[in-house]
């Protein structure tokens, strides 16, 4: 078993670059409808098509000095962000969880809340692609792992997704605009899947918290966050997703 847990460490933590480097392209491409399998990446400022050389995480972007290789434009610290950021992810995952299929679900999961957090905080969108998967993969994973209690993560989805679909519908009704996205009532759902009904309680709270926090901070650093200011719930919710199946919710069942 010690053995079959070192693998599974070992193989998340050299995949996690490279999966950060493809949930890139999908930040990149979701939002304005490109192709995301089969386009050749190329630079975004001379639409040179990169090599495979040009494409290994981090590495590149440090042996280019962090400009495109052809027009030397500075690339940014996007794409080595993310791929740091995934290599965090699996990490977190191997040392929180107990053995390698865990690991796995565990990377899974962080990965897509990864994506749609970074989508969600730069186009005020949930993509469908990244977050309804996470529904089906939590109630059968953990049927898998316990026979009894798929029934807990199938009523948490459906419990979730009625429970921000009914706030958003009200508040639009009494509002006139949008509050919670139906994006958010489908993270919550996917939530469910993996906590269960139990774990709900727990991620609405937490997300609640460190949406909070998250628009102090913006408020702190000067941007504009008024009454009618529409701000991402995702990323919040994401975390607080990620922090309650890790470690479990506050009260346990």
């Amino acid at each position: 078993m010690i053995g079959h847990y070192w693998i599974g460490w070992i193989w998340a933590i050299v995949a996690a670059p490279f999966i950060g480097s493809f949930i890139g392209v999908l930040v990149q491409r979701l939002p304005a409808g490109m192709p995301v399998m089969f386009a050749r990446s190329a630079c975004p400022h001379c639409d040179r098509q990169l090599s495979p050389t040009d494409l290994v995480p981090v590495a590149s972007w440090l042996a280019s000095g962090g400009r495109c290789r052809y027009c030397a434009t500075p690339l940014g610290l996007f794409y080595p962000g993310i791929e740091v950021a995934a290599l965090g992810v699996a990490v977190w995952a191997a040392v929180a969880l107990p053995d390698p299929v865990l690991i796995w679900a565990g990377c899974m999961l962080g990965w897509s809340l990864l994506g749609g957090a970074m989508v969600d905080s730069r186009h005020l969108m949930l993509p469908d692609i990244l977050v309804l998967p996470l529904i089906p993969a939590g109630i059968l994973l953990h049927g898998w792992l316990a026979t009894d209690v798929w029934i807990d993560h199938l009523a948490g989805a459906l419990i979730g997704f009625a429970l921000f679909a009914v706030i958003s519908l009200v508040y639009r009704r009494l509002r006139g605009r949008e509050g919670l996205g139906l994006g958010d009532a489908k993270l919550l759902a996917a939530a469910g899947a993996w906590v269960g009904w139990v774990g709900l309680p727990s991620v609405v709270l937490f997300g609640a918290v460190f949406g909070l926090a998250m628009a102090l901070v913006m408020r702190l650093t000067g941007r504009d966050v008024g009454r009618v200011t529409e701000l991402p719930f995702g990323p919040a919710l994401a975390l607080a997703f990620w922090l309650v199946w890790l470690y479990g919710p506050l009260v346990p069942a």
